[in-house]
């Protein structure tokens, strides 16, 4: 009896207030999703990749390869993966999410972001969304990190441990800094909050974060949990540059 009432309403719902694409707001088949014009213009990340960030290649290679910039300065992080290019297709997705109040996006975008995770997901003990300074989350109203968290600890039946690190200093919005000036800006921002080093202690753990560009946030932050006594860290985002900048 539930199953048909849940049905009838959902039907019902979808009659009065038609589910739309998440793109460009053009009538869907199901919620949160996309048409499938906007389907083909979405760069999701497929093999060839680089086994340690996940940057794509552009040309065919065998499993395990690893990309110059990652050979050249090796994360901290073990691993990273994101479940689409962050380009002009996709940005507006991304940003009305993060910064539009489209948080209701947050489900299917998890979904894509469990899908790419795969076995980094299926070895974590904890799932950890990166902190916002308390001003901005003020100021937000809602960290996107721990919302794609949330849906993904859902996904996955892991542990999400929004709390495990704290964002100790407030640190200018990014977006136009350089790799260098990024590393800068995000160093000493992070600390173990107390009484938290026995849960870090030998566990493997996945960062969540919506964008990876130059790594520098993902970095500081495996850098702190590392030295805490995490076994291994990796990065799950929902979106990347193509290339490190």
């Amino acid at each position: 009896m539930r199953s048909v009432l849940k049905k009838f309403s959902t039907r019902t719902l979808d009659l009065l207030l038609p589910p739309l694409c998440l793109v460009c707001d053009d009538p869907v088949g199901g919620v949160a999703t996309l048409c499938a014009a906007c389907w083909k213009t979405i760069p999701f990340i497929a093999p060839p990749f680089c086994a340690c960030c996940g940057a794509p290649f552009d040309i065919p290679v065998g499993d395990g390869m690893v990309c110059g910039s990652c050979l050249v300065q090796p994360p901290h992080y073990h691993a990273a993966r994101a479940a689409m290019i962050y380009d002009d297709a996709s940005r507006g997705l991304v940003l009305g999410f993060k910064h539009g109040d489209r948080t209701y996006t947050a489900k299917a975008l998890a979904t894509w972001m469990y899908r790419a995770g795969g076995d980094m997901l299926a070895g974590a003990d904890y799932l950890m969304p990166v902190p916002l300074h308390r001003w901005r989350l003020f100021k937000r109203r809602y960290n996107q990190s721990s919302l794609l968290a949330h849906h993904i600890g859902v996904l996955s039946g892991k542990a999400v441990m929004p709390d495990l690190l704290r964002r100790i200093r407030a640190t200018p919005i990014q977006g136009k800094l350089k790799r260098k000036e990024r590393q800068d800006n995000v160093r000493g921002a992070f600390a173990i909050a107390p009484h938290h080093h026995a849960l870090i202690n030998g566990k493997n753990i996945v960062l969540i974060d919506d964008v990876l560009t130059t790594g520098a946030t993902a970095e500081e932050c495996a850098r702190i949990l590392l030295k805490a006594g995490a076994s291994q860290v990796d990065v799950l985002t929902l979106s990347r540059v193509k290339s490190v900048v």
